[in-house]
This record gives structure tokens, sequence and C-alpha cells, in this order.
């Protein structure tokens, strides 16, 4: 690789026939180009979808809905309602489980009133354990405690929309009053959604009390509307849901056949299905880029051929002269290389520039274009694509360096 008159003569050769060499050459810089492209682009759709995921990765929900079918003298049709005993059972014997936490929400048609300003809002009881499988961004004072439930005090936590409404710009809400129903909270933080879906939306008009408070307050006793759980680390998210709505049919006299009893919800499971379409995307990628890529291998291998059928009497010359195999098929690989590998080190530099160009404007001036967040270069894609580079670039050079090892300098010498 440090053989200078090597080097003069790949020059020399590149020299000679430039337009020849930049064509065949195009096809490995468009394969690695397209390869840093496609999966830049697979990258960043895979970054804008999971920011969609504002949960725990792991979240399993159960709730309740209606029985489909007649179990031990109970007519189907029953509404099933989870209880507070059903939280200790589930910490008894489902052991799986990591994180539980029961809520509520209050019902009916209610406006929230602070001052002379009321609106519509959503009010969700909740625990302190919801922030470990829905996470939030506590801007301001903080979250509900065990105190706060335990002592059932009215206090809340108020997202931006309700600030927006009832206190206005400018305004510091903790430790003011708002009314619920006729019952006053102390607002004792305030809160900003994660994420960008749909449920962002929702999330931001949503004032959160204690749960003990709103089973007490709103009379809803002994009563959860759901469960939102995470499993203990290295657990599957599916065994919790299964043994939960098992333990909770049999805790509420529902058919073990009977499917439409309780809902649920496992996203792990659809995190797993967005993985394995990224995996695809990937893969798809690499596929095309791969595909390019021998397309340009082959055309660099038909010029090496030709280089070596142009230069038939110089290896004559040089075998005849002394010089070994391995001599010749080294010439004849390292110049492969290194015309696989400038036009490819091409491709990825314009790849990668492109990328990063783009990223850098979608990060600086907060842009996403739908489900697609800032792409990004992964460090083991310039990897790859090097070991790629310097693999081609050998295949490439190994056939016609094979037959300009075999040339016979008696055969070369009379070549026209």
């Amino acid at each position: 690789m440090i053989d200078i008159d090597k080097w003069t003569e790949i020059y020399n050769t590149v020299k000679k026939h430039k337009l020849r060499t930049a064509l065949t050459a195009f096809g490995v810089f468009w394969g690695i180009f397209m390869l840093v492209l496609l999966l830049g682009a697979g990258r960043g759709l895979e970054k804008g979808i999971t920011a969609e995921f504002n949960v725990a990765k792991n979240a399993v929900f159960v709730w309740t809905q209606r029985t489909s079918v007649p179990y031990m003298g109970l007519k189907a049709g029953r509404f099933i309602q989870m209880t507070n005993d059903d939280i200790e059972a589930i910490r008894t014997f489902v052991p799986e489980v990591g994180v539980i936490a029961p809520s509520n929400q209050l019902r009916g048609s209610f406006s929230v009133v602070y001052g002379t300003k009321s609106s519509s809002f959503t009010v969700n009881g909740e625990t302190p354990e919801v922030l470990q499988v829905k996470p939030t961004n506590i801007v301001s004072g903080r979250f509900i405690n065990q105190k706060d439930i335990g002592e059932r005090r009215k206090v809340a936590v108020v997202g931006p929309r309700t600030l927006e409404l009832l206190f206005g710009e400018g305004v510091d809400p903790i430790g003011k009053y708002i009314s619920i129903k006729g019952i006053y909270f102390q607002v004792v933080g305030t809160f900003k959604p994660l994420g960008k879906d749909e449920d962002v939306v929702q999330d931001a008009q949503t004032i959160f009390i204690p749960n003990t408070t709103l089973q007490q307050a709103f009379n809803q006793p002994n009563q959860v509307n759901f469960f939102a759980m995470t499993p203990k680390p290295g657990v599957p998210a599916a065994v919790v849901e299964e043994k939960v709505k098992a333990l909770l049919m049999k805790r509420h006299k529902v058919a073990p056949t009977d499917l439409k009893a309780f809902g649920s919800a496992n996203v792990e499971k659809e995190f797993q299905d967005v993985q394995g379409l990224f995996a695809g995307i990937a893969g798809f990628s690499w596929l095309v880029s791969i595909g390019t890529i021998i397309a340009g291998i082959i055309g660099v291998g038909n010029i090496m051929l030709i280089v070596v059928k142009e230069r038939t009497k110089e290896i004559g010359i040089r075998k005849a002269l002394g010089a070994t195999p391995f001599s010749i098929v080294s010439l004849i690989i390292q110049e492969s290389i290194v015309i696989t590998g400038f036009a490819g080190y091409i491709g990825l530099l314009a790849g990668t520039g492109l990328i990063a160009t783009i990223e850098g404007f979608m990060v600086d001036n907060n842009v996403q274009a739908g489900f697609f967040g800032p792409p990004e270069v992964n460090p083991g894609v310039a990897i790859a694509a090097t070991i790629v580079l310097v693999v081609a670039g050998a295949l490439a050079g190994l056939i016609p360096a094979t037959k300009a090892a075999r040339v016979n300098p008696v055969v070369a010498l009379q070549e026209e």
C-alpha cells in the first residue's frame, strides 16, 4: 500500500480514462449515497413515531366493559366495577406487576371555575405511580404525592390549557384555588404533556387530583375505572396483561371464556410491532443500496478486465523480469479498491452532509413533517459502509487480478 510506483501507475491509469472511470464509479457512489439517505430517513421516521409513545414502552392498561356470557347464575350484559380491593389483590397474586396506578375520571357535565372565568375540563383521579407509567413534565410546583392520597387532600395539578383559559398569561397559579363542581381545590403544580399525538391535546386540558379525593368528594366510593401498570424488569407485558385479567375475571365472577368483559391495551406489543416495521425498512434500505453497489462493482470489475487486457504486454514483461503473482494481483486489487473506495467515500460524505443539513434545519426550526422527525446518521452505518467499500473493491478486482496473475509472459509479449 505504500509502494509509490503502484500509486503512480494507478493515478496514470485513472487520469488516462477519466470519463470511463467516473461513469463506472458513479454506481458505487450512488449505492452508498442512497444507503446513508434511506437509513437516515428511516431513523427520522423511527424517532418521529417513537415520540408519539408518551407512555412507558412496556405499559399495560386494563379496564372494564360488559359481560357477554352468562356465568354462575349471573346474566350477560352485566357491567363490572373494579374496586380498591383489586389493587391489593393484584399486588398479592400477580407478583410480576412492578407498578400499578389505579385511575378514575370525574363523570357528568360540569365546569371548572376560577374567579369570574370558567370552562370545561377533564378531571382525573390519579396516584403518584402514574408518572412511572405515563411520564409528564412537571413545569412548576409538584405532582400528587402519597400524603395527598392518604389524607384525601383537595389539591390539583393543572395543564397548559387550564392555565390559558382560567388564569391567563403571566399569572402564577400555584397556591390559588379552583372550583370543581362547587368543591375548592388548591393548585399545587402545573405540567406539560410529553409526546406529539392527539392524546397530548387531551392531556393539555386535564386536571389531576388525588384518586382517593375524587372517590370521596364526587361519590365514587371504592371504585376504580381502570388500571395502568408496568411489569417488573425482565417480565413481558403480555404476562402481566394475561394474569391480571384472569385474576379480575375470577374475583368478579366472569366466565373464563368471556373475552369482552375486560378491555386491555399492551403498549409493549404495539412498540415491538413498530420496531419490527423499522427493522424491515432498514433491511429494505440495505437491500436496495447493496443491489446498486453490486451493479457498481460489476462496472468496476469490467473496467479492471479492460485494464488487464490493455496492459497484457506490460504484465508479461513484469513477470518476465521476476514479478511475483502476488505483486500483480495486489496491483489490480489495489487499483480496484481505490476506485470503489474513493467513489463510495464521496457518496458517504454527500449522504451524511445532506442528512446533517436536514437534521440541523428541522432541529433549529422545531420542524416535524407529519410522523417524520429529524433524520439521523448512525455512526455504525458509516463503519459498515466503509467495510462494504473495501470488500466491494477487493471483489471487483479479484477476477481481473486472477486473470492478470495467470498471464503467460511468452504469450503476453506476442500480444499486439
